[in-house]
């Protein structure tokens, strides 16, 4: 479990001071999904800079240039990859024939070796499962709808990858694993989860205006003027990582249960949280997954409930 995050000033609304304040803040929130390393990337004065750590966020300190517009972050917890040697952490760098891009990837990859021997890819001493994506898209030269929907019917596994490119296009490939991005006056913030986006907008005081969905087998490309085109790829699915699904032991057959609201609603009951605010969160549009994540942080669970029973009103 590791976090993607980032920042959009599409209209040029956010001072330096601005988003720095955002990204730390966002960086920080996101540890709670990965502390063993914390990283962005972004162009500034025309040259892609990559600023990565093998510390948690709230030990990092960004500070980008005034002229940066677009910023695109991730938070790590290792599956692969040793974080104490910053070149297995995210974002990487990949290069292509007249340009540079940056990527990162929340998941894990179950066939990073494989398609190294089959795709005729160089060795590399990145040990992170995620790099095989970079290589790929080297390996097709271009950065584009196909060669994502390429790279992505490619690789097997759970994944959300995002990819700065050089004219400031954050492009996200939208597997199996969480994403969400909140639209704001002027600009637009994402991370892998709303509940993440929502603890944002407490802290900074921010109340998002529309969100941007993106269903798995989705490509969004969203430009430096927040215009969002969409693409697809067919998802793969390997016989052979079926097991990976489930812990061991677990029985692969469907056994009764009750559903994932009532589950949630039984849980909230038990921390005296109320069905009617459980109700006021999902009217929000937060998912079950994510309330539940709430629960476990009544403090700011009280404090959101305030601020949208008031918006209410």
């Amino acid at each position: 479990m590791c976090s993607l995050f980032g920042l959009i000033d599409y209209k040029g609304v956010l001072n330096s001071r601005a988003k720095n304040h955002i990204l730390n803040t966002l960086a920080r929130i996101c540890e709670a999904r990965g502390t063993d390393a914390t990283g962005i990337a972004y162009h500034s004065g025309g040259k892609l800079c990559i600023y990565k750590r093998p510390l948690p966020a709230h030990r990092v300190k960004f500070r980008v240039p005034p002229d940066v517009k677009v910023v695109m972050g991730h938070t790590r917890m290792t599956t692969q990859g040793n974080a104490k040697f910053t070149q297995n952490n995210h974002p990487f760098r990949g290069q292509l024939e007249h340009a540079q891009f940056a990527l990162a990837h929340n998941g894990v990859l179950w066939n990073d070796r494989t398609l190294r021997i089959t795709e005729n890819l160089p060795q590399t001493s990145i040990e992170t499962d995620s790099y095989i994506a970079v290589q790929l898209l080297e390996k097709y030269k271009a950065l584009d709808f196909q060669s994502l929907k390429g790279m992505a019917e490619k690789v097997e596994g759970s994944f959300v990858f995002t990819v700065l490119d050089s004219e400031d296009t954050v492009w996200l490939v939208k597997g199996n694993n969480p994403l969400a991005i909140f639209c704001y006056d002027g600009f637009l913030l994402y991370a892998s989860t709303e509940a993440l986006l929502m603890q944002a907008e407490y802290r900074l005081r921010l109340y998002h205006i529309s969100k941007i969905g993106a269903e798995e087998g989705e490509i969004l490309r969203i430009d430096r003027k927040g215009e969002v085109t969409r693409g697809s790829f067919i998802p793969q699915n390997s016989y052979r990582h079926f097991w990976r699904q489930y812990p061991y032991g677990m029985p692969l057959w469907d056994e009764p249960e009750l559903t994932g609201q009532d589950d949630l609603l039984d849980a909230a009951k038990a921390i005296g949280v109320s069905e009617a605010d459980v109700q006021i969160l999902l009217d929000y549009g937060c998912e079950p997954e994510e309330i539940e994540e709430l629960l476990y942080e009544p403090e700011l669970l009280r404090d959101i409930l305030g601020t949208l029973r008031y918006s209410y009103i």
